[in-house]
């Protein structure tokens, strides 16, 4: 199979917008990852592009907006919603484990729901740490393995969970696996609490790339 039909889901893509509950859970938290955006900055895996009207309200003339999303379906349903908010974005075919940016390429780096389906989680990380400035921010929004029974029940269920959903995984230990690099310093990291109870843990953040970190990606 080539690389585009390993991760192509147009069914999912068909109803992503209509079953996900942007508005009631994620507006808001999509928002706080978009305030005072600065630079260059690449969004990793933008879906549908839920990311772009937040980054539209806040856009300014020096903010230049990169997005990659390897799913066909997906990222024309992006390409459709850039149009529709009025946001210029390079959007590219492209998977988090190889991105084709130079080192120390932007200011900041987004992920939102991204790292549960990507197949090689720890290269991706890699890689954002690359791609970023010394300094520069990794802002990211995730769901991830929760402790106790829970937890048990992520595992039980996520073999399934992964064929229906697109790739999605529920257990991944994705914070754990991003400050475990050594490259980032944490700026803020905290349990999001939605308005309606959700029964999958999520975790909001902001990491910064370490100025000494030029070890990464070698």
């Amino acid at each position: 199979m080539t690389e585009r039909a390993e991760i192509s889901h147009p069914f999912v893509a068909s109803i992503y917008d209509l079953v996900v509950p942007e508005r009631t859970l994620f507006a808001s938290q999509r928002a706080a990852l978009a305030a005072d955006l600065f630079g260059r900055v690449l969004e990793i895996g933008t879906g549908t592009g839920a990311m772009f009207a937040h980054v539209a309200r806040e856009r300014s003339d020096a903010l230049e907006y990169h997005a990659i999303e390897p799913d066909p379906y997906m990222r024309n349903r992006a390409r459709a919603t850039a149009r529709d908010v009025g946001l210029a974005v390079d959007l590219r075919d492209v998977r988090a484990e190889s991105l084709p940016y130079p080192d120390d390429a932007f200011d900041v780096v987004l992920s939102a729901m991204v790292f549960c389906t990507i197949a090689d989680p720890d290269s991706a990380v890699e890689e954002v740490a690359r791609v970023l400035k010394p300094g520069g921010e990794f802002r990211f929004l995730e769901h991830v393995h929760a402790d106790g029974p829970l937890g048990a029940t992520q595992e039980l269920f996520n073999p399934a969970w992964r064929r229906l959903a697109g790739g999605c995984n529920l257990d991944r230990r994705t914070v754990e696996r991003f400050v475990g690099t050594g490259a980032f310093d944490v700026l803020e990291v905290e349990r999001v609490d939605f308005p309606v109870p959700s029964p999958i843990p999520f975790v909001r953040g902001r990491l910064q790339r370490r100025r000494d970190a030029s070890f990464v990606g070698c």
